[in-house]
């Protein structure tokens, strides 16, 4: 019996509404634009207190604008009704291979976050509690998810990505597509019942399911009680990891004391000369401060390959120890890979920063070997590219 379903009511696209996740982006001044510049964007709905709008309002005093923005997509035509479908899902752009994917739904009491806890879904990252009950409110609220889940299918990934290219190839023309920021065109496709969708079901829940990008949506559909939730099965072939960088806004120290604690803890740091880019490899971090930028190689602290990744030991020695700040504080933006490293230090330069940390992307074998001991990884550590577009298709929750 597999875990993942088709999709008992959806709402399928007929054009515009497609929007990068909630948390894809850095400045919440470029939510406001985006949904200004396509009032039907999904955005919209996922964020309705950055809707030019309802500006000033609070997320929770806003879901009354999400519900009637999603009601009037319905009504005039934004989304059309499908039940019992599968979703096939195909990124396409100029020199890249195409990635694949199902829109789907998935058994919420398969997550499992350790390993003692059984389960086909394995949830890696730690998370923001306060994200993660916006979350819970908005699908109360809606009775619909909008943005996916994207997970990695570990087990039988090679055999679903066959199966998604071929079918994709020969399901004739999509019911829509959407580009995206970046460029790539998803293009969808309805499959209803029948043995191609058990096949497609049975593939996609074959084996072990990694969240890649979602740990908070999947975290709220748990904590909402949801018995399902939406998601996108994709295959280790279809993603890449990028950078996920930090950037603070104010710092708690200056520039020179920051640095002090940083080599009082054991960290080697070395003038960079010229621009701060993203490092080459794991092992040492870059910082930029302004007017400066240093390459820092920081200590290794007890323990094993997880407390040792870059990113926990810049969450550790570099935010909580130096500058005495909790991964939370609204002080740190955690920007992904769609930034590049001319965005952080521009930032710096402007004014608008006092420091930006710029760190290697995390490697597939330490995020597969973290995953199969069912540990979690640090705080936004992964940036999977391409990501799943939100608000393609809407799974209609059952009231």
């Amino acid at each position: 019996m597999t875990i993942v379903h088709p999709i008992a009511r959806a709402w399928i696209t007929t054009g515009g509404t497609g929007a990068q996740n909630y948390d894809e982006f850095a400045d919440d001044a470029e939510i406001t634009a985006i949904i200004e510049g396509n009032p039907h964007s999904a955005l919209g709905i996922e964020m309705p207190h950055r809707a030019p709008e309802s500006l000033g309002k609070s997320f929770l005093d806003a879901l009354p604008d999400a519900v009637a923005r999603l009601a009037e997509a319905k009504a005039d035509g934004s989304y059309t009704p499908a039940e019992q479908v599968v979703v096939l899902y195909r990124i396409t752009a100029p020199g890249e291979e195409p990635a694949y994917g199902l829109f789907a739904t998935v058994d919420t009491d398969q997550i499992s976050t350790r390993a003692d806890e059984p389960g086909l879904v394995i949830r890696n990252e730690d998370v923001f509690i306060a994200k993660v009950r916006e979350r819970v409110a908005l699908a109360d609220a809606l009775g619909h998810l909008l943005s996916p889940v994207l997970l990695l299918q570990t087990g039988r990934g090679e055999e679903l990505h066959e199966a998604l290219a071929a079918a994709t190839e020969s399901a004739g023309a999509p019911a829509a597509t959407d580009t995206d920021q970046a460029g790539r065109t998803h293009a969808i496709w309805l499959v209803g019942p029948g043995p191609e969708q058990d096949e497609l079901t049975a593939l996609a829940g074959g084996g072990e399911l990694v969240v890649a990008d979602g740990n908070h949506r999947s975290l709220a559909a748990q904590t909402g009680g949801l018995p399902r939730f939406l998601a996108v099965v994709t295959t280790p072939r279809s993603v890449a990891i990028q950078p996920y960088n930090r950037l603070v806004s104010e710092l708690t120290t200056s520039g020179d004391e920051l640095l002090d604690r940083l080599r009082a803890s054991g960290a080697q740091i070395t003038p960079i000369d010229g621009p701060v880019g993203v490092p080459a490899a794991g092992g040492t971090v870059h910082l930029r401060l302004p007017g400066r930028g240093y390459a820092v190689t920081l200590p290794h602290v007890g323990g094993g390959r997880l407390e040792n990744l870059d990113h926990a030991l810049v969450e550790r020695l570099v935010l909580r120890d130096a500058l005495g700040l909790d991964p939370g504080d609204k002080r740190i933006t955690y920007v992904g890979g769609d930034y590049p490293a001319s965005w952080l230090t521009g930032e710096v330069d402007a004014g608008r920063a006092e420091l930006a940390i710029l760190i290697a992307p995390v490697t597939v074998d330490d995020f597969v070997a973290v995953n199969l001991a069912r540990e979690k990884m640090p705080r936004k550590s992964t940036w999977f590219t391409p990501k799943a577009r939100g608000g393609l298709v809407v799974a209609e929750l059952p009231r």
